[in-house]
């Protein structure tokens, strides 16, 4: 899933003083990701039916911390750069999402099933324009029932984000300037909100939720929720709270975040397209905002301990690269008893995850977004250039499997 910079970040500063409003990292916001992407994760491998609203979480912890970036800066400025802003995204988002793209291309082409293949080639496109979402809605790949086949059917999500951060900071730049300006945000938040589960209560009524569950406007809310959490309106109404208080409604809220994921039996559960997850990304956005405040108390304090800590750090590769594995990884055959067998792969599966997230993060993130020699400058603009050229290439010269033969080839990983 989508972050922002190392770490979380938001504005902590007491209300009194809302224009001094300082940044600060906040180790406890890195700990919360590091839960959802372990939600995603089983989820996916089919251990907790309620994982996927560990992407929901994403999406509030991403409206949150852009939404404290940018009001930080316009509040010490006066003004947003916004192609800086767009720029950091680029840097912090893209070079792992182009590597796992690559990489995945060569594995599926190497190893998957013709039509496996095939649709990650058809998809690529849409993935490089960040539009994947709108792709599967358009085709009507659903979601719950085809992803099994789609190496980027996680991606969708990666696609609204990235549609967030083109228009909300042209919002935040309007409503947010001069007197008033966090109120003016937090309205426009709470509103976009309103409307948006509006949408998915609407759209949800289909048999396929695929529209509603993909769609970047019935998803809004959740990163709304979180955009509405970073401002001075809602940091007054929490840093009221006595201290005690803040750490009894964060115990109770992440218990509450916890049961949803246990408790919700998939995407038939009722009530999750007329409100369900719209109360769950409120929680999280309120969860979000003690932690903020106070991040030195209990909760923040386990969150921000070091092992979900640096999960949550590694989240954003972990998130990209566990689908595709978990798709070219062979499952073993359904026998009678076979958990331990699954519980094997599935510790297989998230090792070579975990092992692919290193590894992009150490190699490729980090050296991008800390501006490492050869990504800056000159050497920059041409190691850009040279890996769009290569992607592209990589993409048009793979051959495309022929329909039909679909039955015919066999994964070699599946004769293993």
């Amino acid at each position: 899933m989508a972050s922002t910079s190392r770490g979380a970040h938001a504005i902590t500063s007491r209300p009194a003083h809302a224009d001094a409003s300082r940044r600060a990292h906040i180790g406890a916001l890195d700990g919360l990701r590091g839960l959802a992407v372990a939600a995603v994760l089983l989820f996916h491998a089919g251990y907790l039916r309620g994982g996927f609203l560990g992407v929901d979480l994403f999406f509030v912890l991403s409206g949150f911390l852009i939404t404290a970036l940018l009001l930080a800066e316009l509040g010490r400025q006066g003004r947003l750069d916004l192609m800086a802003f767009w720029q950091r995204r680029v840097r912090r988002l893209l070079p792992a999402l182009t590597l796992m793209v690559m990489s995945t291309l060569l594995l599926a082409w190497a190893f998957a099933r013709p039509d496996v293949l095939r649709s990650a080639l058809q998809d690529a496109p849409w993935v490089a324009a960040q539009s994947v979402n709108w792709h599967y809605i358009g085709e009507q790949i659903g979601y719950w029932n085809a992803s099994g086949t789609r190496l980027f059917a996680h991606l969708w999500s990666i696609g609204v984000e990235w549609q967030f951060y083109l228009v909300w900071p042209l919002i935040v730049v309007v409503a947010g300037r001069g007197p008033g300006g966090h109120r003016r945000v937090a309205l426009v938040a709470v509103a976009g909100a309103l409307v948006s589960l509006l949408l998915m209560i609407r759209l949800g009524a289909a048999v396929d939720t695929t529209r509603a569950y993909e769609g970047s406007d019935t998803r809004a809310f959740s990163l709304l929720l979180g955009a509405a959490a970073a401002t001075a309106p809602a940091r007054d109404v929490v840093a009221r709270l006595p201290q005690t208080v803040m750490d009894v409604i964060c115990v109770l809220l992440l218990c509450g975040l916890g049961a949803s994921w246990l408790l919700t039996a998939g995407e038939k559960t009722p009530g999750l397209f007329t409100g369900g997850m719209f109360a769950h990304a409120l929680g999280g956005a309120t969860l979000i905002a003690l932690l903020a405040q106070v991040p030195e108390g209990l909760v923040g304090r386990v969150l921000g301990s070091a092992v979900p800590r640096r999960l949550g750090e590694l989240s954003y590769s972990l998130y990209l690269w566990h689908w595709p594995i978990y798709l070219l990884l062979p499952r073993p055959a359904a026998v009678p008893g076979g958990g331990v067998r699954d519980w094997a792969w599935t510790i297989a599966a998230i090792g070579l995850s975990l092992l692919a997230a290193v590894i992009s993060k150490t190699a490729v993130e980090d050296p991008v977004r800390l501006r490492a020699g050869w990504a800056t400058g000159r050497r920059g603009w041409a190691a850009l250039a040279v890996t769009a050229v290569t992607a592209a290439g990589l993409w048009a010269t793979i051959p495309r499997p022929v329909p039909g033969t679909d039955t015919v080839n066999v994964s070699r990983l599946d004769q293993l």
